[in-house]
């Protein structure tokens, strides 16, 4: 009995050591058998990246001033009206013809004002007539006086006619150079080389006087009217320059310079008109009436620019970009001021430093630390990837 007892005791612990020594794939461990390692979690995919999807922040002249809007206008500008009454007979130009200076443009019905000319001239032969009949009468009474058979008195009444005559004479050339005038009104021609605008009329319509027919403009001499607000008037003068950009062309930014500012205020808008010159003329645009933005540099500072594009505004008003940071991106919040007209590019205040590149066009599917995998860029010679991954980097971003 006392052998057996100890042998027992012994049985039951070696059959619990077993137990132990099984325990991974026991019972006891079975709650964390179905959960994955930390470590097992589904990261997020590769990101590729080829060398013009990242911008790289640099430093540029950001133009301080205020910011001017407007049109491109022309200086010299006609509107060619009807002078006359009459029908128009003929419409020789259209919107967008080019005319020079003295051609022919508009043709309205003469008939009535050539039957006025020939009455005029008809009038004007027969007080010619009238004069030289009274200038006889008065000579031969002069005669007949200096011989005493004629008094002073019929010579003086000779010489009222005759000063009567010669202002009906006066006044009947007087009303045919009138219709003379008004026969050439019916042609309107053009008052300078220069492009027709708006085309106003058509054959068959009743031209009163005063009607607006046709205008014509000198493109060459387009300029940037634009307004700007009154509260920043004190820091404006004639000769500052100013960058601008026009709608139709947005790959080009022109150059300029104060030539007036309007001496009184927009009642209704409080703005001030201010007329801005092309510094080269001949690169300005041909076309009338386009809209135009830009800045009166008033002033100048460095700061780093960053194109909207890459810029990401979220929900609570905040703005954010991905930073490329080594092997993986970064969500960055920045601050970032008021856009520049001139060049459409937003200044950064805070949070990013020049040299550091962002995604130029990010995506909403991005995850905050996702890895990347820079692709070199590819060489128009067809060259392989070892060439291509030698080209220096700032070669290929912007």
């Amino acid at each position: 009995m006392r052998v057996f007892l100890p042998l027992v005791i012994l049985a039951f612990t070696l059959a619990a050591c077993g137990q132990r020594e099984g325990a991974p794939a026991g019972s006891s461990d079975a709650r964390t058998a179905g959960k994955p390692a930390a470590g097992n979690a589904k990261a997020p995919p590769v990101l590729l990246l080829a060398p013009e999807d990242l911008r790289t922040v640099s430093a540029s002249t950001l133009a301080t001033g205020p910011v001017i809007t407007g049109s491109l206008q022309p200086e010299r500008r006609a509107d060619l009206r009807a002078e006359v009454s009459s029908v128009v007979l003929q419409v020789l130009k259209h919107n967008g013809d080019a005319v020079q200076r003295g051609e022919l443009l508009v043709r309205l019905d003469d008939t009535a004002l050539r039957d006025a000319l020939n009455s005029a001239q008809e009038s004007l032969r027969a007080a010619e007539q009238a004069l030289a009949q009274a200038e006889r009468q008065v000579q031969r009474l002069r005669t007949l006086q200096a011989q005493g058979m004629s008094s002073m008195q019929a010579l003086e009444d000779a010489e009222v006619r005759r000063n009567q005559a010669t202002s009906e004479a006066v006044a009947a050339k007087a009303r045919l150079a009138n219709a003379r005038q008004q026969i050439v009104r019916t042609e309107v021609r053009a008052p300078f080389d220069g492009v027709v605008s708006e085309r106003r009329a058509s054959p068959g319509d009743t031209a009163l006087v005063g009607r607006e027919l046709l205008k014509v403009i000198d493109p060459r001499s387009l300029r940037f009217e634009g307004f700007v607000a009154a509260d920043r008037l004190h820091e404006l003068k004639v000769g500052q320059p100013v960058s601008f950009r026009v709608n139709g062309y947005p790959d080009v930014e022109f150059a300029g310079r104060v030539s007036r500012l309007d001496a009184a205020a927009n009642a209704a808008t409080r703005q001030v008109e201010v007329i801005v010159a092309f510094a080269d003329a001949a690169a300005a645009p041909r076309v009338a009436g386009l809209f135009a933005e830009g800045r009166i540099e008033t002033g100048s500072a460095q700061a780093l620019m960053l194109a909207e594009g890459a810029v990401v505004r979220s929900a609570d008003g905040g703005t954010v970009v991905w930073r490329l940071d080594g092997q993986r991106i970064v969500r960055t919040p920045v601050s970032l001021g008021e856009r520049d007209a001139r060049t459409g590019l937003l200044p950064v205040l805070a949070g990013l430093s020049e040299g550091q590149r962002v995604l130029r066009n990010p995506g909403s599917a991005l995850v905050d630390g996702q890895p990347v995998e820079l692709r070199a860029a590819e060489t128009p010679n067809g060259a392989g990837p070892a060439a291509a991954a030698a080209a220096p980097a700032t070669g290929t971003t912007r």
